[in-house]
């Protein structure tokens, strides 16, 4: 998941709870790949992401610190995730559901101020839920 926002928008407290959901086994499985500045590339038809050599492996918990996570130096973006998202809609249209990212179509979740991201990122990854797919076949 490529996760943008604003400063402030919980970005990276949205990545740490993922984290966690994956440490505890509500989501298979989860790696921090990058916090802050992340290099992203199209490559074979895909979108891969990369942290910055520097800041490899550190996530910045507002409130807390620097936390080091073990980290992947790479990984294939499925889905983008908006926070704080201008053209949020409680039923967004497919339009606002997808979008390109250096050349490559993506699935999108556009993502109101105020609202909890994490509950919707549930609702999209599990698997046997009644919702209309975004199309990602791997997220």
């Amino acid at each position: 998941m490529l996760i943008r926002g604003p400063s402030g928008s919980g970005k990276s407290r949205l990545a740490f709870d993922l984290i966690e959901a994956g440490r505890v086994g509500t989501l298979q499985f989860v790696r921090l790949v990058a916090d802050d500045r992340v290099h992203l590339e199209a490559a074979n038809g895909h979108l891969v992401a990369r942290p910055a050599q520097v800041l490899a492996g550190l996530l910045e918990l507002r409130g807390v610190g620097l936390l080091r996570f073990p980290f992947e130096p790479r990984a294939v973006i499925g889905l983008v995730i908006d926070l704080a998202a201008d053209d949020a809609a409680r039923l967004p249209d497919a339009d606002r559901r997808r979008m390109e990212v250096e050349g490559i179509i993506l699935p999108r979740l556009p993502v109101v101020t105020g609202d909890a991201a994490l509950p919707m990122v549930f609702a999209l990854l599990n698997p046997g839920d009644n919702h209309e797919e975004l199309g990602a076949a791997t997220v």
